[in-house]
C-alpha cells in the first residue's frame, strides 16, 4: 500500500478559488465588529479591510498556516508567535495593531454556528507548511520554570533574560546602561537625560552622605552604584546572578577608577553575610524576580543587613490584581522574557514589608514615567534593528520589540504600575528622615 499524491484520482484537493472564498469567510468571522480600521494582506496579495474607520496598520499573512491557528485558538499569542517565527508583518502604528488585535481575539465570542462554520471553511484552506505548527521556544528552558524560586532555579531565569549580550541592551538603554524606569521632568526629555534624573531621585530619596555604605540588590550593570560612588561619595556594593553583567561591571568599575569605591559580585542575595552591614539598600528592578512566596525571606535578608535607622529603597513593578494568576500577560512575559518573575499589588508588597519591621515612609507611583521609558527603548531598538538582528537574530529581534512595546500599552492601560517604596529599619522611635521632601527637589529652590 502507498499514500496517495495530489495527483492520484480520488484524493480532493481544495482549489485556489474555494480556498481564497474559505479564507475571506474566515476573517470576516474572526474580525466581525473590529474597533477602529484595519487592513490584512494575504500570502496571495488580496487585501481586505475591517472596521468603520481608516486603516491604521496593514497585518501581512504570509502563510495560511496562521488561518489554522487563528481558528482553533483564535489567541493573541498565535498572532505573537506567528510575528516572531515571521509568518507575519505589522506595517503602521505598531502600537495600535499590538492594542487592537489583542483586544478583538480576547472579547471574541463566537456562537455554534460560528465555531461550525469555521471548522467547515477551514477545510477548504490550502495545505499548509507543517513546520509552521512546531511547538515555538526560544530555548529549551521554558518548560523548567515552575515558580519554585530555588537559588539554580533563579540563577537560570536571569540568565535568560539578562544574559542575552551585553551589546544588544547597549544599543536601545541609555547612556549610563540603566535597564528600570526612567524620571521624566517633562516628557520631551531625553532617555539619558531621564535616567540621571532617576539615579540621583533615588540618591536623594536614599539621603546619601559622603563615607555611608550603600548595597545595591540586583545591580544590573553598575549604573546606580557607580554615580552614587562619583556624586554622592559613598562606598558602594552590587551583588548580580547574571555572568555578563558582573564581568560589565567591573571592567566598568575600572574604567571609571572606582576601585576601592565600587564592589560588585555574583551573590544570591539570600547568601549575603553579616548584620547591620550597611547604611543604606537599593533595589531597584529586582524583586519581581524573587517570587511572591519569597517576598518574607527576601524582606529579612535586607533587614539583617541594614543597619538600625538605616533606609532601604525597593523600586519595582506592581499589578493591578493581586497574585500572579496565569493569564494572556503572565503567559507571554513568563513564557518568552521573564521567567518566574511574578508581580502583586504594591499594597501587598508594602504589607510584606512592614512585616518583615520597616516603618514605611513614603511610596510613589511613576507609572506615566514607565510608560514613556519603554516608548523610548522600544523606538531605540527599532532604530538599530539591522545591529540587534546581528547582535541576538531576528527571532530575538521580534520578542524584545514587541515585548518592549507591548509593556508600554499595558503600563500606559494601567494593567501594571511602578512604585518606589522608602521605609527604614526601626530604631527606638528615632526618625531618619527631615520633617519635608523639600531636599528631594533642589531644583524648586
Amino acid at each position: 500500500m502507498h499514500s496517495k499524491s495530489p495527483s492520484e484520482p480520488g484524493l480532493v484537493m481544495p482549489d485556489a478559488g474555494s480556498s481564497a472564498q474559505a479564507t475571506t469567510r474566515i476573517l470576516a468571522r474572526l474580525m466581525q465588529r473590529f474597533q477602529g480600521g484595519a487592513q490584512v494582506r494575504l500570502w496571495d496579495g488580496r487585501q481586505l479591510h475591517y472596521g468603520d474607520a481608516p486603516p491604521r496598520f496593514t497585518l501581512v499573512i504570509k502563510s495560511p498556516s496562521l488561518i489554522r491557528k487563528l481558528v482553533m485558538e483564535h489567541s493573541p499569542l498565535s498572532l505573537a508567535e506567528a510575528y516572531f517565527r515571521g509568518n507575519i508583518e505589522i506595517e503602521g502604528d505598531f502600537y495600535e495593531a499590538l492594542s487592537s488585535l489583542r483586544r478583538q481575539f480576547e472579547e471574541l465570542s463566537l456562537g455554534w454556528q460560528d465555531k461550525a462554520a469555521l471548522l467547515l471553511d477551514l477545510g477548504s484552506v490550502v495545505a499548509h507548511d507543517e513546520s509552521d505548527d512546531a511547538p515555538f521556544s526560544l530555548t529549551g528552558l521554558k518548560n523548567r520554570f515552575s515558580h519554585r524560586h530555588t537559588k539554580e532555579s533563579d540563577e537560570e531565569a536571569i540568565a535568560f533574560h539578562y544574559d542575552v549580550s551585553n551589546d544588544f541592551y547597549g544599543l536601545w538603554l541609555d547612556e549610563e546602561r540603566v535597564y528600570s524606569c526612567a524620571y521624566f521632568r517633562h516628557p520631551e526629555e531625553t532617555i539619558h537625560q531621564a535616567q540621571r534624573n532617576k539615579l540621583d531621585h533615588i540618591c536623594r530619596k536614599l539621603r546619601l552622605q559622603a563615607g555611608e555604605s550603600l548595597l545595591d540588590i540586583g545591580c544590573g550593570w553598575g549604573a546606580l552604584i557607580c554615580w552614587a560612588a562619583r556624586n554622592y561619595g559613598v562606598r558602594a556594593h552590587g551583588i548580580t546572578l547574571s555572568r555578563k553583567q558582573f564581568d560589565f561591571v567591573r571592567e566598568r568599575i575600572r574604567n571609571e577608577n572606582l576601585d576601592g569605591r565600587v564592589t560588585v559580585e555574583l551573590r544570591d542575595y539570600r547568601d549575603l553575610e553579616g548584620e547591620n552591614a550597611y547604611d543604606k539598600v537599593s533595589s531597584i528592578g529586582m524583586f519581581e524576580h524573587v517570587g511572591l512566596a519569597n517576598l518574607a525571606a527576601y524582606n529579612a535578608t535586607v533587614h539583617r543587613v541594614l543597619r538600625p535607622g538605616g533606609l532601604f529603597l525597593n523600586h519595582g513593578i506592581t499589578h493591578d490584581t493581586e497574585g500572579w494568576e496565569r493569564n494572556l500577560t503572565t503567559e507571554f512575559i513568563n513564557r518568552y522574557v521573564f521567567p518566574d518573575g511574578e508581580l502583586d499589588l504594591v499594597s501587598n508588597v508594602q504589607r510584606k514589608m512592614e512585616h518583615a519591621g520597616f516603618e514605611i515612609h513614603d511610596v510613589e507611583g511613576l507609572r506615566p514615567h514607565y510608560a514613556l521609558t519603554l516608548r523610548h527603548w522600544a523606538a531605540r531598538l527599532e532604530a538599530n534593528r539591522d545591529a540587534a538582528q546581528k547582535e541576538v537574530g531576528p527571532v530575538n529581534y521580534r520578542v524584545w520589540r514587541l515585548y518592549l512595546a507591548g509593556c508600554a500599552l499595558e503600563f500606559e492601560s494601567g494593567g501594571a504600575g511602578i512604585h518606589q517604596i522608602l521605609a527604614s529599619k526601626r530604631d527606638r522611635g528615632r526618625w531618619p528622615l527631615p520633617l519635608t521632601r523639600d531636599d528631594l527637589y533642589p531644583h524648586r529652590l
